[in-house]
Parts: structure tokens; sequence; C-alpha cells
């Protein structure tokens, strides 16, 4: 009998549930989903930065064509900001590693600029989970600082304390390049490797992170590198912005045996919002019909007296031919933002044009990992001005279309503020009791 009344009980209840679902409106569902968003903490792991955009006259309180700005932030509900301190990967000598040592330090300079003197009241910097939460909670934007590529150390393996001190809370060891610390995922397309992992100097270096309480980011190094950090680290690591391989095969995501690595080392994987790591396929259909309609419209301009577009060049294979001095120069004349935002206008007008990867497909990697690696391991980053953005997340101002989408998947809010900050947050606060526990 009693089991007859515990299964109607469970019965009612599941009915209840689901009528409750099918009785949410559009409306009532967005309202709830602008709630949750309004109450945890959104942060993005990810954020590139340019130095000419931490001037006095040009910066992030102005609404600039960049995807990070204060303004955007604001307007999208974007709470924390990892602005990241990046060094393409150069030749390992002294004259390359004293240029990336430079390129870092005028980044970090940018970043402490822009929180100690040109918005000091609308954002501050972050380096403890704690600090987050008080400077949300004053109303301020947070600052975090991620280093993305440790070749600016050189061989001094005192800069790590020194980008320590300066703000850094992550790095990770290589970019696209093999670096003097490790091995990189570019290697894969050749089975080119360097050190085969690790090198000796990038042994020393996991150890000197985990000494000092910075968390080790694996989204550019090799796998059998990300397994020797692994090995070693007495901490959990990051990936800070790579996906699911299963979903999409790209050296940059991680496979199904590194998911399970990361999550029994305790870390977690920041969902990248990169379309051609989100799907390459449909954004290599879009892209092709994309510049193809571009090209057209360059050529229908320049046809009608506008000669900046040079014969539509620049948006062709020509493009490569040219020195990096040109194509800045082409870009800083901001005629390709002029010429794509043209097009993309217009493909929007155009019936069945090629979708976009956008955000339904940057969850549904979400999703997999949870399925994967369990919610406590899963988060969320953009590589905005990296190359990254997706369509209904392009830029800050969007953020909230995430949330939105979560919703509609049925996370809850304690779900959602996991994915959002909490399981990043948890790591940092790991990485730090490890770093504690060694002095």
């Amino acid at each position: 009998m009693k089991s007859i009344v515990i299964s109607f009980c469970i019965a009612t209840l599941l009915f209840s549930c689901k009528t409750e679902t099918k009785l949410e409106t559009e409306e009532q569902l967005l309202a709830r989903a602008k709630a949750i968003h309004e109450r945890v903490i959104t942060l993005d792991t990810h954020c590139d930065i340019n130095v000419k955009n931490f001037t006095d006259s040009i910066n992030y309180t102005q609404e600039l064509s960049t995807q990070i700005t204060l303004p955007k932030m604001k307007s999208g509900g974007l709470d924390v900001a990892w602005l990241i301190v990046y060094t393409g990967q150069d030749s390992l000598t002294d004259t390359g590693y004293a240029k990336a040592y430079e390129n870092a330090m005028a980044k970090f300079d940018a970043i402490h600029k822009l929180t100690k003197e040109i918005a000091p009241n609308d954002i501050e910097l972050a380096v403890s989970s704690s600090d987050v939460e008080r400077i949300i909670k004053s109303g301020k934007k947070a600052a975090m600082i991620g280093i993305e590529n440790g070749y600016p150390i050189g061989l001094d393996i005192k800069n790590v304390e020194k980008f320590y001190n300066l703000g850094a809370r992550y790095m990770s060891l290589s970019h696209n390049g093999h670096s003097q610390l490790c091995d990189s995922n570019t290697g894969e397309e050749k089975d080119d490797w360097l050190h085969d992992g690790l090198s000796d100097l990038g042994k020393e270096v996991v150890v000197e992170m985990n000494r000092l309480g910075m968390m080790i980011d694996v989204s550019h190094p090799s796998k059998e590198a990300m397994r020797q950090m692994i090995e070693l680290s007495k901490a959990p690591i990051i990936a800070s912005h790579s996906s699911a391989r299963a979903l999409c095969n790209h050296s940059r995501n991680l496979d199904d045996e590194q998911l399970e690595w990361l999550k029994e080392n305790g870390g977690v994987v920041q969902t990248v919002a990169f379309d051609s790591y989100l799907s390459e396929k449909k954004q290599e259909i879009y892209q092709k019909a994309l510049m193809a309609l571009s090209a057209k419209i360059a050529d229908s301009l320049y046809n009608n007296g506008d000669k900046s577009y040079n014969g539509q060049w620049y948006i062709e294979d020509n493009w490569k031919k040219l020195t990096k001095e040109e194509q800045q120069k082409i870009k800083d004349s901001g005629i390709i933002d002029r010429l794509m935002k043209i097009t993309n206008t217009k493909a929007e007008q155009i019936p069945d044009f090629p979708e976009q990867v956008n955000v339904s497909d940057f969850v549904n990697h979400i999703d997999y990992l949870v399925e994967k690696m369990g919610i406590d391991h899963v988060g969320i980053s953009s590589d905005f001005d990296g190359g990254g953005g997706i369509e209904g997340w392009s830029d800050a101002s969007e953020t909230f279309n995430v949330t939105l989408e979560l919703v509609k998947r049925g996370y809850t809010e304690p779900d959602i503020e996991q994915l959002w900050s909490g399981n990043l947050l948890r790591v940092l606060d790991d990485v730090e009791a490890v770093a504690e526990e060694m002095k």
C-alpha cells in the first residue's frame, strides 16, 4: 500500500512539473532567464586585448569596434573579463625572448592603466575569488589577467613570479608553435614535436606555478604536454578556451580521454565560443558563401566609384601575399569592417543563406562536456578580440543570450552559476590552497 501511495505521489509531482513547464510562456521564460542572469556572476576566461585601446584618447570606456568594452559588458551583463597577455610564438633566441617580454609587459601595463587610471570607478583588477565577489557587489566590473603563451618568460623562471605579482592568475605554456616550455597542439598536423611534451624548464615552471598559486592552462599545449602537466601538477588545471573534440575534430579541442584526465584532476574546461572550434564544417560553408557575397559587393562598390576597394584583392587569396604592414594598414582604414557590415546586412536578407555557427551550437558543446565530465568541470569563454564570437554572442553586449539558451535547455540557476563562474573560481581557490600548503 505504501509503495502505491509513493508511486502516485511521484506521478503527481511529475505531472505537476510538466504542467508548470507547459504553462510558462515565452515572456515568463525570458523574465526568469533575465533574473538568473542578473543574480549570477558571469565570467569570461578569455578576452584578447590590443594596447592601442588602452590610451587616454582611445579606451574601453568608449563604444569601440572591439568585442569587449565597458559599455558592452554593462549592457550584456558580463561581470568579469579575463584580459589576456598574449604573445605570438617567435624564435627561441635571446632576441625573441626579449621582444616577447617587452610585449607582455606592455599588455600588463595596459590592463593596470585601465583599472587604475582610465576607469577605476568602473572596473577593478581581481586576483582571487573573494576579490571578484567584493568588486561585483560594489557595482563595478572585474578584470582578471591570464597569460596566453609562456614564451615571454624566456629562460628566467623568476619571471613567473614577476608575472604573478602583476596579477596573472593563469598561464598556458605555449601557443601556436612550440615554445621553450612545451610542445603546441600545432605539432599534431605533421607529427612534429620539439620536447615530446614538456621541456625540463617547462617542468620547473609547472612546479613554480603550483608554488605561487597560478592556474595551468592547457588550451594550446599538445596532448602529451597536457598529460605530463597533470601528472606533475599538485593542483587542478584549466583549459581556458577549448571545446569538445568529439563534436568538432580540431586539435584545439579536447578529446574524450583528455576530458577524463581533466575531470580526475579536478579541473575545468571553459567552453569557447569560436565558430570553427564548434562546427568547422558549418563555419566553412557559411564563410565561403559570405566571402563570395562580399566579393560581389566590393566589386560593385569599386565599379561605382569607390576605388578604396582596389578590385577586391584583399578579400581573396591575394590577402596572404601582402606584408603584415600592408594588411594592418587596410585593417586600420576601416574598409574591411565597412564591407563586412554591408555584407552581413545583405546576407540576412537572402533567403536560405547558409546559417552561422550560433549560441545553440555553443551550448551543444556545453551539453556534451557536462554529460561527459559533470556540471562541476565545465565553464564558459569567448575568445573575444582573438577570433571568437558567434551569432547570438558576437560581443559582450549579447552575453545574456548564453544564459537564455541554458535556461531553455533546462539548466537550473545553480547549474548556470557554476558554468558562468563557480567552477572556474573554485579551481582558482583550489590552486591557491595548494600554494598555501607548499609554503
